[in-house]
């Protein structure tokens, strides 16, 4: 997220923060598609991290885009720390540990989405070639110890630095050494949402094996395939993680939002000043835990925004859905993560279909697919089933989705053309980790170092 919000619009009752979602249903030919993509900044010259500051750093590429771009700086203080498009056409905001993400505009389909990120990915590389700086595009920091990693100087992140280590023992790693490419989308109904939900759930660990690229850790293989999938598991598991009542029939708005109610919260902004509430649920701040210590201990609709982004469950639930499963990866990659939550989950056959495939996988179930999928791969099970043949059949339904989506480009061809990274994986029966470890146990000779080289953009 770029920019933390600041709606002074006061709070009163529950059932405005349910209203609050409840507003962004819109009609399905209204649906939109937002992309982000994050990536490791790297010295191309030592295969070392970009610092914040400096003449060639993270402070100096935003500086660069921003006057490439045009976009309006997002301040902390004193410091750079992302890029808004006026009109709120995407952004480009920064990681803690210097990821550099773009959070792109809503758009009409993935021909739209693949450009846009091959734009930002050119403009990007003209900024950075002449600092020596390159860009790694795989789930987990494959090198550089925590100590290594830089910090961004953003207050927020500040707060979950302190914070991390009480409530989980891999949440630091997930803020600084860990990237990945997500999927924003739209719900027409508080039961489209529901829907589409409960299905991209269950699903999600499907993308976890089928994106998998995090197999080292500090210049080694970690025994995973998908370190960033496991780093989820032991993070804060009051906020992520699997979400219980998604899988009940009548799941809806308010749901999310008294299960939200009760996670501690992260911070409040007054004045332009983060002030530290992770002693507090957002519940106890409704109900007036912080009268008598701060001047304006109102909640506000701003926090509440502000708290949403501050939960991270597999799937997000804010005024759309957030398709958090995946590792980060190469270009190809970017375009294939929409399209293949697109095809399942914007046409109605498709949708149906999946529900259909997946109506018999109960909470536990899925619970032990997420719990494997992160060393097993493609060979984790879901009902006796292997992950693999399971991708199998959601990807065939997928692509029939996007086929009958029929959104073409100038060549004819529809946006399944994007599944081919995935078909790939699936057809050779490996993921792009285990491809990685087969690379790194011959040609690479026991090195990480080529990974910098092979997998940049």
């Amino acid at each position: 997220m770029a920019r933390d919000t600041t709606d002074q619009t006061p709070l009163s009752s529950v059932s405005e923060l349910s209203s609050y979602l409840e507003v962004g249903a819109r009609p399905k030919d209204k649906f939109r598609i937002g992309t982000e993509h994050e990536k490791f900044a790297f010295f191309r010259a030592d295969n070392s991290p970009v610092p914040y500051s400096g003449d060639a750093s993270i402070s100096a590429l935003l500086k660069g885009m921003q006057a490439k771009l045009g976009w309006e700086p997002i301040m902390d203080g004193d410091n750079i720390i992302g890029l808004g498009e006026q009109s709120g056409q995407g952004a480009i905001s920064i990681e803690p540990g210097g990821q550099f993400e773009l959070s792109g505009a809503p758009l009409e389909n993935i021909h739209e989405t693949c450009k846009e990120s091959n734009q930002h990915l050119a403009i990007l590389k003209e900024i950075a070639e002449p600092m020596g700086i390159g860009f790694l595009g795989l789930g987990g920091s494959p090198k550089w110890s925590f100590n290594e990693t830089p910090r961004m100087p953003k207050s927020r992140y500040g707060i979950m630095t302190n914070y991390m280590p009480k409530v989980g023992k891999q949440g630091l790693d997930m803020m600084y050494r860990t990237c990945t490419i997500q999927v924003n989308l739209d719900f027409s109904s508080e039961e489209d949402m529901a829907r589409k939900m409960r299905v991209s759930m269950k699903l999600q660990y499907l993308a976890t094996a089928l994106f998998a690229s995090s197999p080292f850790t500090e210049g080694k293989p970690n025994g995973l395939l998908s370190w960033r999938g496991d780093i989820w598991r032991d993070t804060d598991n009051q906020r992520a993680g699997v979400l219980p009542f998604v899988f009940k029939a009548d799941f809806g708005f308010n749901d999310y939002v008294e299960w939200a109610l009760d996670v501690p919260m992260y911070f409040i902004v007054r004045d332009g000043k983060y002030r530290d509430c992770t002693n507090i649920t957002f519940r106890q701040f409704m109900n007036g835990a912080l009268k008598g210590e701060i001047t304006d201990w109102e909640p506000t609709m701003g926090d509440w925004i502000n708290h949403l982004s501050t939960l991270f469950p597999d799937v997000r639930l804010k005024r759309f859905l957030e398709m958090r499963g995946a590792d980060g990866g190469p270009w190809r990659r970017i375009c294939a993560l929409p399209a293949f939550w697109v095809g399942l989950l914007y046409d109605d056959t498709a949708l149906a279909d999946a529900e259909k495939l997946t109506a018999e996988w109960t909470f536990e179930d899925v619970v032990a697919m997420r719990d494997a999928v992160p060393a097993k791969g493609l060979d984790a099970q879901i009902r006796g089933r292997s992950v693999l043949e399971a991708s199998r059949e959601v990807l065939a339904i997928s692509k029939a989705g996007l086929k009958s989506r029929a959104r073409l480009n100038g060549e004819g061809q529809d946006e399944s053309i994007f599944l081919q990274p995935l078909e790939e994986v699936l057809a050779k029966k490996t993921t792009m980790a285990q491809d990685m470890l087969a690379l790194f146990n011959g040609r690479w000779n026991g090195s990480v170092e080529p990974v910098f080289e092979e997998y940049q953009y």
